[in-house]
């Protein structure tokens, strides 16, 4: 097991402008509420069919170990900015899902479970926006997830990211994503298959999680793909993301501006 320093944090609940510049920020012990420069290289590690209840809604099978895909970096997108449907490589099956982010805050290598909530900055909500054609379809996603998961503005992160310390126990947490106003997905964290220090864990198995790295964990049932009929987002929508102890992560849907 490795371990560098922890970041000091600057606050216990940071007001997310951008994750990434919440978590530069609070390593160099700065106020986050007008942050203003990118963090590059940002990792966004995600774990897939990590709840009982959505892989039972989706067919799939309990995997034996967590099921590891991708997000680009691009995807990252800030509270209340909008989710953009891509037109150019055009989706009409995107979807949401619920997800708690958690934020690692300092170098870790092959951490054990019962070491890995160590390595932890803070907690934050997630939505992990998901063009499903392009997920599903291997004529055009080439059999891999990450292009139907990576489309700008495809990994919403807010309002606020909270401390380890004030979440001592993620997996006691409610999570719920409402597509305006109506409730969709409604969850408890403690339907994960996988624990936030579990996969932790796992991802850092002879591999090294830098601070800043963000880990989104799974979604809950009630995802749009598996409603009769399916459920996928359009322009108007307002997708709203809960999770107990952290707030609500809002995103109006608009379609992409070809060209910017």
């Amino acid at each position: 097991m490795q371990f560098c320093p922890p970041l000091k944090i600057a606050c216990f609940l940071v007001p997310v402008k951008r994750l990434a510049h919440a978590v530069i920020l609070c390593w160099l012990g700065v106020s986050t509420g007008f942050a203003s420069f990118p963090l590059l290289g940002l990792a966004l590690l995600c774990i897939g069919f990590n709840y009982r209840r959505h892989a039972a809604e989706t067919g799939a099978a309990i995997p034996q170990r967590p099921v590891l895909f991708m997000k680009s970096p691009r995807a990252v997108q800030d509270p209340e900015a909008p989710i953009e449907l891509p037109t150019a490589l055009a989706s009409h099956q995107v979807d949401y899902e619920a997800e708690l982010a958690v934020v690692i805050g300092r170098r870790c290598k092959n951490v054990g479970v019962d070491e890995a909530l160590g390595a932890v900055l803070g907690y934050t909500c997630a939505n992990d926006v998901s063009a499903r054609d392009w997920q599903k379809r291997p004529e055009l996603g080439g059999g891999q997830w990450c292009r139907g998961k990576s489309f700008d503005t495809f990994a919403p992160l807010g309002p606020v990211l909270v401390s380890a310390a004030d979440l001592p126990d993620p997996q006691a947490l409610a999570i719920s994503t409402h597509l305006n106003g109506e409730r969709l997905q409604h969850g408890h964290i403690s339907d994960m298959i996988f624990s936030v220090a579990e996969i932790i864990a796992f991802l850092s198995g002879s591999t090294t999680l830098l601070p800043g790295t963000v880990i989104l964990t799974g979604t809950p049932e009630g995802v749009g793909m598996a409603a009769d009929p399916p459920r996928w987002l359009k322009p108007g929508d307002l997708v709203e993301v809960t999770i107990e102890g952290i707030g609500t992560l809002r995103n109006p849907v608009v379609a992409e501006g070809v060209g910017g």
